[in-house]
């Protein structure tokens, strides 16, 4: 339990990147909560569950938050706490009716998730389920993306695991002591204070490097080099106004949500992977895209290419929480029905996004953004939303078993933001599973379960391809 033990480190304002995606949320087809749907073996404990999360919220004060907007956008929003703070509110359980179903679970799930955060209260919410079928449970844990991404998110979670059913609490957490109430003119001063620290950083580093260059004149040819390739980065990324690629997808979006799920064996999984000559995460995105050209041919509708975006991880400190990721858009050759030539193809297509320079720049790039009046941000947002047929995101979790306040965990469906996309597939490895979650947009999809049994082939298709 080392890992859960390490402190946790916020930051006090959110980065220019967090604060793009809570502005942009005026639009709200555009909001970037996510959602982990957990299912037990049985009914937890509830009031051992709510002590851990009592007790989480004094190690991480994050979830004790609300959002303060500083006056006229100075600089990005910073994290006060909330005075009202009601955990009974953030943590809840309910039951389902029965007989209790998997479909009836996956449906509450949807509902909660399409429900917008009350932006005057810290932005998460943890709801056990109970009345599952054979006695099961499940827990929605919904956060939005401005406190963490997936695998910070990973690292929050440990504060209420257990490596055991009988686990001990966890020793008392001292009560920290209420930070001063921050004046108008303290919150606009040091707004305006973080802007020109921000500038002046901008000016020193370019003063640093004009110097540079001036006593080491060997390195002019490679700067040159160095920007023309990373000005070529920033268009592949950026210089994209093509609609998506889908015919049946494309200007159909809604606030209406499916889940499905789908599991697939991760040793079979890695098996494959290798055996194709690439990653996990290759075969993860190579079968969604597989499955979703599918789709396409089951509707009558054949299609090449789909542009997809993911989020690469650039996180490197593990005591950090908040967001470390860059979204990356990129054209898949999702229509290449043999699954070794797909595969072989979205392998080196994603080797270079991941090596795109301008993923470096995201949070510079969000800071320019930010200055935007919000109108005209989020029409910006939502027409380069419009580019991208679809998300996919992996997460790793523990290969070891774990526990929630008694009750086993025996899956893990992560439900990704949509993001003005079709449908988000995340994937999280648990043990020896591949837990995939699809967070379908029921407007740009009218057969999610067709799209759910797409992907379910394509996933056969590969793992045969890479088997022996």
């Amino acid at each position: 339990m080392a890992e859960a033990e390490r402190p946790l480190r916020f930051e006090r304002r959110m980065s220019d990147a967090e604060a793009l995606m809570w502005t942009i949320e005026k639009d709200p087809a555009l909001r970037s909560s996510f959602l982990q749907l957990t299912l037990l073996d049985s009914a937890p404990d509830f009031e051992r569950f709510r002590r851990r999360m009592e007790r989480a919220v004094k190690v991480l004060p994050r979830l004790g938050q609300r959002v303060v907007p500083p006056p006229f956008r100075f600089a990005p929003p910073e994290w006060a706490d909330d005075p009202s703070f009601d955990l009974d509110f953030h943590v809840r359980r309910v039951a389902v009716p029965p007989p209790g179903t998997e479909r009836q679970l996956l449906d509450l799930a949807a509902l909660i998730y399409e429900d917008a955060f009350d932006r005057a209260r810290p932005l998460w919410q943890l709801t056990i389920v109970e009345g599952l079928e054979g006695g099961r449970a499940a827990l929605l844990a919904k956060m939005h993306h401005t406190i963490t991404d997936g695998v910070g998110g990973v690292r929050l979670s440990m504060q209420f695991l257990d490596l055991a059913p009988d686990a001990p609490d966890p020793g008392p957490v001292e009560e920290s002591s209420d930070a001063p109430e921050r004046s108008v003119y303290d919150v606009v001063s040091d707004a305006v204070g973080h802007n020109l620290r921000r500038q002046l950083g901008v000016v020193q580093r370019g003063a640093a490097g004009s110097a540079s260059l001036v006593t080491h004149p060997a390195r002019v040819g490679r700067l040159v080099s160095d920007t023309v390739d990373t000005a070529a980065s920033l268009w592949r990324q950026l210089a994209v106004v093509q609609p998506s690629r889908s015919p049946l997808w494309t200007g159909r979006r809604s606030l209406s949500r499916r889940f499905e799920t789908l599991t697939v064996n991760l040793d079979e999984v890695k098996r494959a992977s290798k055996g194709l000559g690439g990653t996990v995460n290759d075969l993860f995105v190579a079968a969604v895209a597989g499955g979703a050209a599918a789709y396409h041919r089951a509707k009558g509708s054949d299609v090449d290419d789909l542009r997809v975006t993911i989020p690469v991880n650039v996180r490197d400190d593990k005591s950090a929480g908040g967001n470390a990721f860059s979204p990356a858009r990129l054209l898949i050759p999702a229509g290449a029905e043999d699954p070794a030539a797909r595969f072989a193809a979205i392998h080196e297509r994603l080797g270079v996004a991941k090596n795109e320079r301008a993923l470096g720049l995201f949070g510079s790039l969000a800071g320019v953004m930010n200055g935007l009046p919000t109108s005209v941000l989020t029409r910006v947002a939502r027409q380069q939303a419009e580019t991208v047929d679809f998300a996919a995101s992996n997460v790793r979790a523990a290969d070891f078993d774990l526990y929630i306040a008694g009750a086993h965990i025996e899956a893990n469906h992560p439900m990704g933001p949509t993001a003005g996309t079709a449908f988000n597939a995340t994937v999280m490895s648990y043990m020896n599973r591949f837990d995939v979650g699809l967070n379908i947009d029921t407007a740009a999809i009218d057969d999610p379960e067709l799209l759910r049994t797409s992907i379910e082939d394509s996933f056969a298709e590969l793992l045969k391809a890479g088997s022996p």
